[in-house]
C-alpha cells in the first residue's frame, strides 16, 4: 500500500514511562551495524524528475518545450514505472494530462523548490538506509530496489513490483527533508527485505479464517519497519518529523490498550465467523492503517518490548511468523512492568492457540 512520508523522532519520555519501559531489565548491547553489504543493492533513479525539471526550466526561461523534451520525459524509466503502476491500479494515465500538470502554473511556481529537493535527496545515504533495514531482518534477507524520485500529480509514495523488480516510487515534496526521505526509504526497504526473507507457501491445511487472520497480522510489519527505520528502540520513530507528526504519533501511542482490544476483536470476529465477507474484512482491516494507525503503533510497541526485554536477535527470530511474534510479545510483556505497576496488555492465549491449530 502507499505510505506517507515517514520520519524518524527522539524517543519521547511520555512513551518511555508508559507501560514501565523506562525500568526494563537491561539487555546486552545490540550487534554492531550490519556488515552484510552484499545483501544491499539500492539505486536512486531520477530520470523522470530530471526530465520534468528540464521542461520547467524551459518554461521559466520563456523557451518553447520541444517534442524531444516531452519524449525524454515519457521514455524515462521513472515515468514508465509510474504509468505501469497507475494502469495496474485501474487509474487513467494519459501523456497529455501529465503534460498539462507539468505545464500548470501551480507546478511552475514550485519549480525551484522541486529542483532543490531533488538535488538534496540525491545526496542521501541510501546504503545506510538499507543497512538500517537489514539490521532488523533475518540472515537470509536481501534488499534490492530502485528508488525513483518523481514529480507527479498525486502526492503519494509507494512500493511497486516488490516481488519482481522492486521499486520505491516517491513523490518529490519540498517539505520533506533529506533525513525524512532517508527514513521513508529505510521503512520501505524493510518491507522489501522482509518479503525476501519471509516469503513462503501458505499452509493449505489451515482454515480460511486462520489464513485470513495470519495475513492481516502480517500488517504489524509496519511497526517493525518503523523501528528499523528509526535505528533502534532508543530513537523516537519521528525524530526528524515536524511537531504535528510527533504529537500525532505520541497521542496514538497512548491509545495502545484500546487499539490492542480493537485488533483482537477484529481477529475474533473473523475466527468466530461473524466477519467473513472479504470486502467487509478488508474494509475493517484497512481502518487500522489510517495515517499511522494500530498496525504501526501496536506493531511498533510490541517490537520495542521484545527487543528491550529479550534482545534484537529474539525479535528477528520471530518476525516471519505473526503468531510467534505475538507469543514473544506476551513473554516480554509479562516482565515489562515496574514493581507495583501493571505489565503491558497480553494477547489472549486461546486466540493464539487457535491461530496455530485450526
Amino acid at each position: 500500500m502507499a505510505h506517507v512520508m515517514r520520519a524518524s523522532t527522539p524517543f519521547h519520555s511520555a512513551f518511555a514511562l508508559a507501560a514501565g519501559l523506562c525500568v526494563l531489565t537491561p539487555r546486552p548491547a545490540p550487534a554492531a551495524p550490519s556488515t552484510r553489504s552484499g545483501a544491499v543493492d539500492v539505486r536512486i533513479v531520477t530520470d523522470e524528475a530530471d526530465a520534468a525539471l528540464a521542461i520547467l526550466d524551459r518554461l521559466r526561461d520563456g523557451k518553447p518545450v520541444r517534442g524531444a523534451d516531452w519524449q525524454q520525459l515519457h521514455a524515462s524509466d521513472g515515468y514508465q514505472r509510474l504509468k505501469r503502476r497507475e494502469t495496474t491500479m485501474g487509474r487513467a494515465f494519459e501523456d497529455s494530462t501529465f503534460a498539462a500538470f507539468v505545464s500548470a502554473d501551480s507546478t511552475r511556481s514550485r519549480a525551484d523548490a522541486l529542483g532543490r529537493t531533488v538535488t538534496e535527496w540525491k545526496r542521501s545515504d541510501l546504503a545506510g538506509a538499507g543497512r538500517r533495514a537489514l539490521d532488523y531482518l533475518p540472515a537470509g534477507a536481501r534488499i534490492r530496489a530502485k528508488v525513483y524520485l518523481t514529480i507527479k500529480p498525486r502526492a503519494n509514495s509507494f512500493v511497486f513490483e516488490a516481488q519482481s523488480d522492486p521499486a520505491i516510487i516517491l513523490y518529490v515534496d519540498p517539505n520533506v527533508t533529506r533525513a525524512q526521505f532517508e527514513n521513508t526509504v529505510a521503512h520501505e526497504l524493510h518491507h522489501i527485505g522482509f518479503a525476501s526473507a519471509c516469503a513462503g507457501d501458505e499452509d493449505s491445511t489451515r482454515s480460511a479464517a486462520v489464513s485470513t487472520c495470519r495475513t492481516w497480522l502480517s500488517a504489524f510489519g509496519e511497526g517493525l519497519a518503523m523501528l528499523a527505520a528509526a535505528g533502534g528502540p532508543g530513537i523516537h520513530p519521528h525524530a526528524e518529523s515536524g511537531p504535528d507528526d510527533r504529537a500525532r504519533w505520541d497521542r496514538d501511542m497512548e491509545r495502545f490498550d484500546d487499539d490492542v482490544r480493537s485488533v483482537r476483536n477484529f481477529l475474533e470476529e473473523i475466527m468466530n465467523g461473524r466477519l467473513s465477507d472479504p470486502d467487509s474484512v478488508r474494509a475493517r482491516g484497512m481502518e487500522f492503517f489510517g495515517v499511522q494507525g494500530p498496525w504501526y503503533t501496536v506493531g511498533y510497541r510490541m517490537a520495542v518490548t521484545i527487543e528491550r526485554m529479550e534482545g534484537r536477535a529474539a525479535l528477528i527470530a520471530v518476525i516471519c511468523d505473526p503468531v510467534e511474534l505475538l507469543r514473544a510479545y506476551n513473554r516480554a510483556a509479562r516482565n515489562s512492568g515496574s514493581p507495583g505497576a501493571p505489565a503491558l496488555p497480553l494477547r489472549p492465549v486461546d486466540l493464539l492457540n487457535r491461530l496455530e491449530s485450526e
